[in-house]
């Protein structure tokens, strides 16, 4: 008997929080305009469009059946590494644009700057999707042979964009990719055994770096001095001592601290600046909420993402089929990630790196992204059936 029953197609509560978020965003971006360069005046006005954009794409993704994915797959995975190519090899010229020390963005008139690693993060979600589901149908009886096999293919289409995203450089987006590459293995059913040995290497390299760093500490800056990760050596200073630093690697993070700590309780009021904060408008849009809505207005923003995570981990444990529950779980790697990232580069928690806070900074290109990726998890939660026996 194959009755079920079926649920709203929609769900509410994700919609609810991306709208939450586009209220937030939108109007933090409006405070901050005062304080904003002639370049980025206006950052409101263009968020709101490309949340509309945004929300015309995530409404394309719902109504177009995901399962539709596997047959496009390795297009949309070939034009997210040609896009990262063309970035590589500056090509066109004039197209690919330089800021913030990094070749990372096209910049097109009337259009403004495209990120494409912000869109490759969406596309390898789906390619290691996609790889792990065809893989375990061709595979029912688990061996450590064929184990090693899929490791072996998801390492290798993770780390050509992960590769084309370091030398840009990007350390930010680098380490989204692989924290999505992680979460993607873990969960692809591959032998735990192989997981631990894998693991354990990992902490043995790691533990070999810490003392590298703490014994030959002049040996380890000179080498990433010289390397594509340049950025980070200066990054940690500023992280550790970022008041030896302050007027230069630690600047950053001193503002950011401060402007979260002066908003206290329930923060200054709408618009009340006196911290002022480098990029403010993208990356450090955290401490702008906290300055002006303190502890409370910072809670309920952490609430939220609490609320849309614990929401896709639910759909995805309802979905009755697996490419669906890896997308929605590679979703989940990419957004709590990139979160606990931002939020804790803000308190100094962890070192600053470039990445934006997921639906609240300003930038089209990972407003657009993410969108794309709700879309998609709304896209398995209308087509989820709940049989009455399963």
């Amino acid at each position: 008997m194959n009755d079920y029953k079926q649920t709203s197609p929609i769900d509410f509560t994700i919609i609810f929080v991306v709208v939450a978020f586009g209220i937030i965003s939108c109007y933090t971006l409006y405070t901050i305009n005062p304080y904003l360069g002639a370049v980025e005046q206006g950052s409101y006005m263009k968020q709101i469009v490309w949340y509309v954009i945004g929300a015309i794409g995530a409404g394309f993704m719902m109504i177009l059946d995901y399962d539709r994915l596997h047959q496009i797959v390795w297009a949309i995975y070939g034009f997210g590494v040609t896009m990262l190519l063309m970035i590589f090899f500056k090509f066109p010229p004039g197209i690919v644009h330089y800021s913030g020390g990094a070749w990372s963005w096209f910049k097109f008139p009337g259009i403004g700057t495209i990120q494409p690693s912000e869109f490759m993060k969406v596309f390898l979600v789906i390619t290691l999707a996609h790889v792990i589901v065809r893989h375990n149908e061709k595979n029912t009886i688990k061996t450590i042979k064929s184990d090693l096999l899929l490791l072996l293919k998801i390492v290798i289409l993770a780390i050509i964009p992960m590769a084309l995203i370091a030398v840009q450089p990007d350390l930010g987006t680098f380490l989204v990719l692989a924290s999505i590459t992680g979460f993607m293995i873990l969960i692809s059913g591959i032998q735990w055994r192989i997981l631990l040995s894998i693991l354990s290497s990992i902490l043995l390299v790691v533990g070999v770096v810490a003392l590298m760093f703490i014994f030959n500490f002049t040996k380890v800056t000179t080498f990433l001095e010289e390397s594509v990760f340049a950025h980070v050596d200066s990054r940690f200073y500023g992280w550790l001592q970022p008041e030896k630093y302050e007027q230069s690697a630690g600047l950053q993070l001193i503002k950011s601290i401060t402007a979260i700590g002066s908003g206290q309780l329930t923060g200054k009021g709408p618009g009340n600046f006196e911290v002022m904060v480098p990029e403010r408008h993208t990356d450090m849009i955290f401490t702008a909420i906290s300055e002006q809505f303190g502890f409370v207005g910072s809670s309920i923003v952490v609430t939220l993402f609490f609320l849309l995570v614990y929401r896709m981990i639910q759909i995805a444990l309802e979905s009755n089929d697996a490419f669906g529950s890896y997308l929605i779980v590679g979703v989940v790697a990419m957004i709590v990630f990139q979160v606990f990232q931002n939020i804790g580069m803000s308190i100094q928690l962890l070192p600053i790196t470039g990445l934006p806070l997921p639906f609240l900074s300003y930038g089209g290109s990972s407003t657009l992204a993410y969108l794309l990726a709700i879309g998609i998890v709304l896209n398995i939660k209308s087509r989820t059936r709940t049989y009455m026996f399963e």
